[in-house]
């Protein structure tokens, strides 16, 4: 029983740890799934962008595995956190880019032309 206290106690201190300010503001539901985020969001996943939609804030790229929503590779549209991200890249580039499940939405928050 004290082994299994020992393990609750190194969990609450992992959790402490963990919990950012910025992690604890989103509160509700959303944290647990920003925390899942935050723990896997240095990979970039490479792309190619299909068709790019300025007007209604999407783009569609042909992707990887994106390992942070655990999904496989396909051809898909996402919605963009900043429009601004579009004016860099046309049908065709590869690219690079950082995608997060926004209240059931996938989002690109990052997006880079590959070299």
């Amino acid at each position: 029983m004290n082994s299994l206290k020992s393990v609750a106690v190194a969990l609450a201190a992992v959790a402490s740890a963990l919990a950012t300010p910025q992690l604890l503001a989103a509160g509700g539901h959303g944290a647990p799934t920003l925390l899942a985020q935050a723990a896997t969001a240095g990979d970039m996943t490479d792309g190619e962008v299909r068709k790019v939609d300025k007007d209604a804030a999407k783009i569609t790229l042909k992707h990887g595995e994106i390992k942070n929503l655990d999904m496989p590779g396909m051809t898909m549209v996402f919605n963009v956190k900043d429009k601004a991200l579009l004016d860099k890249v046309k049908a065709g580039d590869k690219v690079k880019f950082k995608a997060v499940s926004d209240a059931g939405k996938f989002t690109v928050t990052e997006l880079q032309v590959a070299p």
